[in-house]
């Protein structure tokens, strides 16, 4: 087995305890910001029928991402997981703010054929729109928000200061890098049917990952150590 492999069932691994803590995942659409979050931390997404085939049982990440990694950003974990999530009661929600929902988005758009729908020429462009623009992506933002929502998560609180070299960053640059199948013999590769290889960013298809960021960098294995310690002081939170 190579030492990738390893790392890869050891990292699993440590999501499991860090899943017994949590008191198991959570899916985005029942979840609300009265919950009891974090401040900061780092989120792990999983995807139904995403199977792990190389490194044990069970459904593989499909998304590593943290927030805050800007020198006096204030952004909490649930404000990301919320942009991620949409808004509750329309369903709908800002692929521009988020993305996760870009992505997501551009696969949905060529899975079924959306390529005439209004809203697909603007879908993921510029960095904001005006109202009637917006009106015309809510179909597609629905069915984005409904594909994040069911999305099984974990996370993992890491109560540091917001900056480019914090703890959570390194964990998700070096979880992303370490799950990535860019350039390398795929371990776990995401199923023939996966949604991603539908996306129209090559390195989302290639990684088998709804990330762009790190999927082509190598990955340090002492991350696994400050994981591994992470999760121990994060205690029970059920």
């Amino acid at each position: 087995m190579s030492q990738c492999s390893q790392d890869i069932r050891r990292f699993y691994d440590l999501l499991a305890v860090l899943s017994q803590r949590l008191g198991g995942a959570r899916r985005l659409c029942a979840c609300e910001g009265r919950m009891d979050w974090p401040q900061r931390g780092v989120y792990f997404f999983y995807e139904a029928d995403e199977e792990r085939q190389q490194s044990g049982s069970g459904l593989r990440l499909v998304r590593v991402g943290t927030h805050a990694l800007t020198s006096g950003s204030k952004t909490s974990l649930w404000n990301r997981l919320s942009q991620h999530r949409g808004q509750a009661r329309s369903g709908g929600g800002n692929h521009r703010g988020s993305i996760f929902r870009l992505l997501v988005g551009t696969a949905l758009i060529k899975r079924y054929d959306l390529s005439g729908h209004h809203g697909a020429s603007t879908w993921g462009r510029g960095s904001s729109a005006p109202r009637d623009i917006r009106q015309d992506e809510q179909e597609i933002e629905q069915r984005v928000s409904a594909v994040i929502g069911a999305m099984p998560f974990l996370w993992l609180a890491v109560e540091d200061d917001a900056n480019p070299e914090s703890q959570r960053g390194t964990i998700e640059r070096n979880a992303i890098a370490l799950l990535s199948n860019h350039s390398k013999q795929a371990i776990d590769p995401p199923s023939a049917d996966w949604l991603g290889l539908d996306c129209n960013r090559p390195l989302v298809r290639q990684s088998g990952l709804w990330n762009q960021n790190h999927v082509d960098e190598s990955y340090d294995p002492s991350f696994l150590d400050t994981f591994a310690r992470l999760i121990d002081a994060m205690g029970a939170t059920s």
